[in-house]
């Protein structure tokens, strides 16, 4: 179900991707509406989904793991996606892991140390009985990511009238 906000969710969205870390109270003060209003509507937009979570946002590449690769998946079918999806949750370095169409049956989005880590990762999907082909595609550069702040206001429903 699709979830509407207004003009005053939509600033305070952006204004919270910008700087998370902000008080609700120093967002009142540059919104200009009371800190109970701030505090109800991200209580809101919490509860309906629209804002998914506050946790931090780690770099895995500050953390060592600097190369990222999409790895396409074909897999068993008698045991199912979920049934796979669950044996995959015990690889750290598997970030996302997606059901898709086309050709491969799951896309996973990994991180390794290197080029020879990425291969050990790769293996370690191999051993996996359920897993009969993988296909990556290494990231050279990452222009960006985890955009949404365009879907709120006016840009979602600009890009809903092309």
């Amino acid at each position: 179900m699709a979830r509407t906000v207004d003009h005053l969710d939509d600033r305070l969205i952006r204004l919270f991707t910008e700087n998370p870390r902000q008080s609700v109270l120093e967002a009142s003060r540059l919104l200009k509406v009371a800190r109970g209003t701030v505090q109800a509507r991200l209580d809101r937009l919490s509860r309906n989904g629209v804002i998914a979570g506050w946790g931090p946002r780690i770099d895995p590449a500050a953390l060592g793991y600097g190369v990222k690769a999409f790895v396409s998946l074909t897999i068993n079918q008698k045991r199912g996606h979920s049934a796979v999806a669950r044996e995959l949750h015990a690889v750290p370095e598997i970030l996302e892991l997606h059901t898709v169409t086309g050709d491969a049956d799951l896309l996973a989005v990994v991180v390794a140390r290197s080029n020879p880590d990425l291969q050990r990762v790769l293996d370690r999907l191999a051993e996996s009985g359920d897993v009969q082909r993988a296909s990556s595609v290494i990231v050279l550069e990452s222009l960006f990511e985890q955009r949404a702040e365009g879907l709120i206001g006016t840009g979602g429903a600009e890009a809903a009238e092309s």
